[in-house]
């Protein structure tokens, strides 16, 4: 992983009648603060590139589905700076990847039918700070290796 992401396994509790899942507590380690949260979709193979946010701090958990996400730090102070990383998020393991402001992401849908990405952000959507790249100006194999 990069400099300053977290992943944290998370619960679910089964029922007989539907399962609840966990996804972030303000206790836990990678809150911030509150801004909004907001879900994303995307296909089987279709591949969702390139994103930045300056100063917003991502809180990703996938609830249904199954995404592969690619990271490239180009934060120059960080320890992990112009190095790239491949995290699979799902329900096995069940876990949340807190990402910090400062790092290109982008990501891929694994499985067939919903893959459905929530996203607790510590600020509101604000236009102006994020960066957008074309999904062939940062090379990357999307495969999952």
């Amino acid at each position: 992983m990069l400099d300053g992401m977290i992943k944290k396994n998370l619960n679910i509790i089964e029922s007989e009648s539907g399962s609840i899942m966990h996804a972030l507590k303000k206790t836990d380690p990678g809150f911030q603060d509150f801004g909004e949260v907001y879900f994303s979709t995307v296909v089987k193979e279709a591949v969702k590139a390139w994103k930045l946010h300056q100063c917003m701090t991502l809180n990703l958990v996938v609830p249904v589905g199954s995404v592969l996400f690619c990271f490239m730090d180009v934060r120059e102070k960080s320890s992990t700076f112009n190095k790239t990383c491949k995290i699979i998020l799902s329900q096995e393991p069940y876990s949340r990847l807190t990402v910090p402001p400062g790092i290109w992401f982008g990501f891929k849908g694994l499985s067939d039918g919903l893959n459905l990405i929530c996203n607790v952000a510590d600020i509101a959507h604000e236009p102006n700070e994020i960066k957008r790249k074309n999904i062939y100006e940062i090379e990357m194999d999307w495969s999952i290796k």
